[in-house]
């Protein structure tokens, strides 16, 4: 029998490769509007549907339940929910809150897609 300790999973480990990071940029702005929303219970849900001008998008909305087939993935005390099937597309992703002189938005950046459309919102694989 084997001791396995963090330091001696590497990163090719399919276990490891099956995260969504968040940025803390996007953590605070999650932050944000939950509180805006009035209820410290809320996650948001990021999930991926067909659609899009590239095949696939992006969605997110807020849940306060979680799904049997479920995984959460938190950041300075917010928690983002993602669906088996979504990430399997989005694996290794991050998510980050992006603010430009013509705008705000969340973005994705994703190791998966092997293109996307100029917004950013829809992808391939």
């Amino acid at each position: 029998m084997t001791d396995t300790t963090a330091n001696d999973i590497k990163p090719t480990d399919p276990a490891q490769e099956r995260v969504v990071s968040v940025s803390h940029s996007a953590a605070a702005r999650i932050a944000e509007l939950i509180a805006e929303e009035g209820q410290a219970d809320l996650m948001l849900r990021v999930f991926v549907s067909g659609g899009g001008c590239s095949g696939f998008q992006y969605g997110f909305s807020f849940d306060d339940a979680l799904n049997d087939d479920d995984h959460t993935f938190a950041r300075d005390g917010i928690k983002v929910v993602v669906d088996d099937t979504s990430l399997d597309l989005l694996a290794g992703s991050e998510i980050d809150w992006v603010e430009t002189l013509g705008a705000a938005s969340f973005q994705i950046r994703n190791p998966n897609a092997a293109s996307s459309c100029g917004c950013g919102s829809s992808f391939s694989v």
